[in-house]
């Protein structure tokens, strides 16, 4: 009994360290909750509104996931928050026709660009039901700022997520242009190859 379970420790140990060989050799490392590329360990953030809530809380998932913040530069990789909004559309009303419940949904609009890689477009987008009670016009307002921040919240997350699907992203864009480029040589080289026209 005691040698199978240390057979069984054997194995385990084993599948761990070749778990973290592949992890390691794929150019990914653990940061916080994702598995964020190489190409991101340092990364500048710049914003729309440079003290507005958004970036400070895309600067605590930094924090949160290991990324160092550094000044933005032409060889750094950045992270650029174009916009924000909050737009609501009415979901139930009263008896009196007023809006009795509300679907929020807030977007955030930014940019990733990476040196001698490219950039990319995102847009990320939440959505939140909220209850409209004229009778309590202050609560309601208290709420309603609670969602538009957990909202935020959660867009940030969304936004290290995609940060951490950056370099299949890039791969792909890399392939779809090496292929191009082959395709392209392999079109020039028939053209080149056709007999010309025989001359009497």
């Amino acid at each position: 009994m005691k040698a199978v379970f240390s057979l069984t420790q054997t194995i385990r140990f084993l599948l761990v360290s070749l778990l973290a060989l592949a992890t390691a050799s794929c150019g990914f490392h653990l940061r916080g909750n994702y598995m964020l590329p190489d190409d991101i360990a340092k990364l500048s953030l710049t914003s729309f509104d440079e003290y507005g809530q958004l970036k400070r809380q895309v600067e605590s998932q930094f924090e949160m996931h290991g990324i160092d913040a550094v000044p933005p530069s032409e060889t750094v990789p950045n992270l650029h928050l174009i916009s924000e909004s909050v737009s609501e559309r009415t979901l139930s009303l009263y008896q009196n026709s007023r809006a009795a419940e509300y679907e929020l949904t807030y977007t955030v609009r930014y940019n990733i660009v990476v040196p001698e890689k490219g950039t990319q477009a995102y847009t990320t987008r939440v959505n939140r039901t909220f209850l409209d009670n004229p009778l309590t016009a202050l609560a309601k307002s208290v709420e309603r700022d609670m969602i538009e921040e957990e909202m935020r919240q959660q867009a940030a997350r969304q936004i290290m997520r995609q940060l951490a699907r950056l370099t299949a992203v890039f791969n792909k864009l890399e392939e779809a242009e090496l292929e191009a480029m082959l395709n392209d040589g392999a079109d020039s080289t028939t053209q080149l190859s056709e007999p010309g026209t025989a001359t009497p």
